[in-house]
C-alpha cells in the first residue's frame, strides 16, 4: 500500500484546502519544490500534485511549478487538474511527470479517456460529493455516481483511480475507507484513497482493506497529526 504525499497549488504555494471551497486556502509553502524534497527525504516515492487554478481555468496555470519538482527530485509525480487535451498530457510527462490524473474529462469524455490511458499513464480522479461525481474543480456535481463511473473504465487499461470524498477532504475527520473499497471493486482497477486522513489510526484502517492500493496525505502532514516516516514504515 502508497502512502502518497499531497501537494495542492494555488498561486505559486503549497496550500490546502477545507472541502475543496478555494476560499479556504492556508498556505503552507511558498516554495513547493522544498517541500517536495522533504517528503522525498522522509520515504516518499510517490507524489501526488493538484494545480487548483487550472483546475478551474482548464489550462496548465501551475506548469512551471510542476516542471521544477520534477527535476530538483527522484519522485514520481502524478499531476491533475485541468488536463483536458493530449498535448497538455505530453507536456507534463515531457516535463519529468510520472503519470497524469483526469478528472473532470474522464466524466465528460470517456471515451478519450480511454483513448489516452491506451497510450499513456493515466489515473482517472472520482472526485464524490454526497455519492455523485463532482468535477470542473469541485464547483459542479454531477447526477452519475462514483461507483458508475468507475465501473466505466474496468479493462481500460487505466494505471489507477483515486477517490476523493469532497465531504471529507481537508477536515482531518477520518478517511472514507468503504467509498474506496467500493469504488475499487466496482472498477477492478488498483484505487487510491484521498479525502479525510488524520492520523495513523488511519493508516491503519486502510490496510484493513486489501483492494485499497494507497492513499493520500495531505493536511495530516502539514498540521502534524501524522508522522509520515512512521507512517512510511508500516507500509513498506
Amino acid at each position: 500500500m502508497e502512502i502518497i504525499p499531497a501537494i495542492d497549488l494555488k498561486n505559486g504555494c503549497a496550500v490546502r484546502l477545507y472541502k475543496g471551497d478555494m476560499n479556504s486556502a492556508k498556505i503552507y509553502s511558498n516554495e513547493p519544490s522544498e517541500l517536495a524534497k522533504a517528503f522525498e527525504d522522509l520515504g516518499a516515492s510517490y507524489l501526488h500534485i493538484v494545480d487548483l487554478d487550472g483546475a478551474i481555468a482548464g489550462e496548465a496555470i501551475s506548469f512551471n511549478v510542476v516542471e521544477k519538482i520534477a527535476k530538483s527530485t527522484k519522485l514520481k509525480i502524478e499531476i491533475g487538474g485541468g488536463i483536458r487535451n493530449e498535448e497538455r498530457i505530453k507536456d507534463y510527462l515531457n516535463a519529468g511527470a510520472k503519470r497524469v490524473i483526469l478528472g473532470s474529462v474522464a466524466l465528460k469524455d470517456p471515451e478519450f479517456t480511454k483513448q489516452m490511458a491506451s497510450k499513456y499513464e493515466v489515473v482517472v480522479g472520482i472526485d464524490v460529493n454526497n455519492g455523485m461525481v463532482a468535477v470542473e474543480g469541485w464547483v459542479e456535481v454531477s447526477k452519475v455516481k462514483g461507483s458508475e463511473l468507475a465501473k466505466l473504465y474496468a479493462n481500460a487499461g487505466v494505471s489507477a483511480i483515486i477517490t476523493t470524498d469532497i465531504s471529507k477532504d481537508g477536515t482531518l475527520s477520518g478517511v472514507n475507507a468503504e467509498l474506496t473499497d467500493e469504488i475499487a471493486r466496482a472498477s477492478g482497477i488498483a484505487t487510491i484513497a484521498s479525502g479525510g486522513v488524520r492520523d495513523i489510526s488511519d493508516i491503519e484502517r486502510i490496510l484493513e482493506f486489501p483492494s485499497i492500493a494507497g492513499v493520500i496525505v495531505g493536511k495530516a502532514y502539514y498540521e502534524g497529526t501524522l508522522d509520515l516516516k512512521t507512517a512510511f514504515k508500516m507500509t513498506k
